[in-house]
């Protein structure tokens, strides 16, 4: 697929899907042909704006498009497992954001699917893909920087079903199942150490919501490394993810796409990668893998260690 532009449907118009919609058109050799979204309207809408010639309210309209190399999917985290599947069914490459199941065997169901056809498949394990977490990756793989600790702190304010732009949400969020993901897949891959112990503890369930809105998980990997994971849908403000990488060389802090050391002076990671934007780089590499005919950083067969951690977490505190 070398030569050739790789075609895209790209399904969720919401805001993770305008984010990767910013994304691709910095990519040459890509093109977005088709939007499925749930409101007709507003995906119509969207696609004006990007330049996209087919919406649709149904995945399987554009999986049936033989246009269609590929697809990405933004869509709730209920239905991440049974779309990637049928993506691969279908013939499509699928990149798949975060979380890739809400449930182990859901996850082993789609590696199953990739390893039978073969196809690329990806989960948006974004944060391996940030600058900031590629500077701290790049000293691990040399040898000049070994995690001793991570502490990582996940803050939002949502007491209602609303998304990251204040908009009624079709489905409910998941501090495990989606937020507690990113830093379980990260800080097995920083410490290049699988987890071997992992515990977990939850605050009330909400009664509306039905889930838990405070959460602190502790992990510890095979090299003796640990993190401590605290999420909050209750905090108001500052709001995002934090991470102090503790180590036997340096200390760093993230901030989303910021670097700063221990001292809190900033590192220049404009360098790190051809781009400042985790998304826009986590689709390079889907696209790049695709046209490569190779296995994509974050396959869901790399990822699926995170899940089956996620898991044994869900089984403690269902137990508790």
């Amino acid at each position: 697929m070398s030569n050739k532009t790789i075609k895209v449907a790209l399904a969720g118009a919401g805001a993770f899907g305008i984010k990767h919609l910013d994304g691709i058109k910095n990519i040459d050799g890509v093109e977005v042909v088709s939007l499925i979204s749930r409101d007709l309207e507003k995906t119509k809408e969207v696609a004006a704006q990007y330049g996209i010639g087919h919406v649709t309210t149904d995945l399987a309209d554009s999986l049936a498009m033989p246009e269609v190399d590929a697809v990405i999917l933004c869509t709730p985290t209920q239905m991440h497992a049974e779309q990637t599947i049928a993506c691969l069914k279908a013939g499509k490459h699928v990149q798949v954001e975060i979380p890739l199941a809400d449930s182990l065997k859901g996850a082993e169901d789609v590696v199953a699917v990739q390893k039978q056809t073969g196809l690329v498949a990806m989960c948006g394990h974004t944060r391996r893909f940030n600058p900031s977490h590629q500077y701290v990756h790049h000293k691990v793989q040399k040898g000049e920087f070994n995690i001793q600790q991570m502490d990582v702190q996940t803050y939002f304010f949502r007491r209602t079903n609303t998304n990251a732009l204040g908009q009624a949400r079709s489905w409910t969020d998941h501090l495990l199942w989606h937020h507690a993901a990113h830093t379980v897949d990260l800080f097995a891959y920083q410490a290049n150490s699988p987890i071997v112990q992992a515990n977990a503890i939850q605050g009330p369930i909400h009664p509306t919501l039905g889930i838990a809105m405070d959460m602190s998980i502790q992990l510890k990997a095979a090299n003796g490394a640990i993190c401590t994971l605290s999420l909050s849908f209750n905090n108001d403000g500052p709001l995002g993810t934090y991470f102090r990488y503790i180590g036997d060389t340096a200390t760093y802090l993230a901030r989303y796409d910021d670097l700063y050391n221990g001292k809190d002076e900033k590192i220049d990671v404009s360098k790190v990668d051809v781009s400042m934007n985790g998304i826009e780089l986590q689709d390079r590499e889907f696209f790049a893998a695709i046209q490569e005919g190779r296995e994509p950083n974050a396959s869901v067969g790399r990822v699926l260690a995170c899940y089956q951690v996620l898991h044994n977490l869900e089984q403690q505190l269902n137990a508790g």
